[in-house]
């Protein structure tokens, strides 16, 4: 099994972040959940609404009561609408309070450990690159020693050929 290690900075980071996430996804399903409820709200009330409506209109004895009853009714549903569109309001309002609330509670502490982060793996590349450049000086100082021991070996060759002759 592939095993690797997560640094803690970015062990931090990453929970920093996990409940920053969270906690906006708390409140942003708890406004769903209220503009839900509003929404069933307004819909129980109206379809009470119109059913008492419908069963008035229904009863009347002649059109022009019909007609008033169903112009009367304009108003009260009008008024449920403006209502309805003030709770959203306010729930919208809340919401967006709450977000800014947790975002100013979780940034900080989400830049923090970033900023640890980053400064980590910035440590660790200086590390790997000064490895990196001391593997090359010491390859190339191996080289260089070949050489200078091949190119004596070659002259010392070259004079044993001319003391035998």
């Amino acid at each position: 099994m592939f095993t690797t290690s997560i640094s803690p900075a970015l062990k931090s980071h990453l929970q920093a972040q996990l409940h920053f996430a969270a906690d906006l996804s708390r409140k942003f399903v708890d406004t769903a959940q209220q503009v839900s409820e509003l929404n069933l709200r307004l819909s129980q009330e109206m379809l009470e609404e119109f059913n008492k409506i419908h069963q008035q209109m229904l009863s009347a004895r002649d059109p022009g009561e019909f007609l008033a009853l169903a112009v009367g009714q304009m108003r009260p549903g009008g008024d449920k609408l403006q209502h309805y569109q003030q709770q959203l309001s306010r729930v919208i309002a809340n919401a967006n309070v709450e977000l800014n609330r947790t975002a100013e509670t979780h940034i900080p502490e989400t830049s923090r450990t970033a900023a640890a982060f980053a400064d980590e793996v910035v440590r660790k590349a200086a590390e790997e690159t000064e490895k990196a450049s001391q593997r090359q000086r010491d390859l190339i100082e191996k080289m260089h020693a070949s050489v200078l021991v091949d190119g004596a070996d070659h002259k010392n060759a070259g004079k044993r050929a001319n003391q035998t002759h």
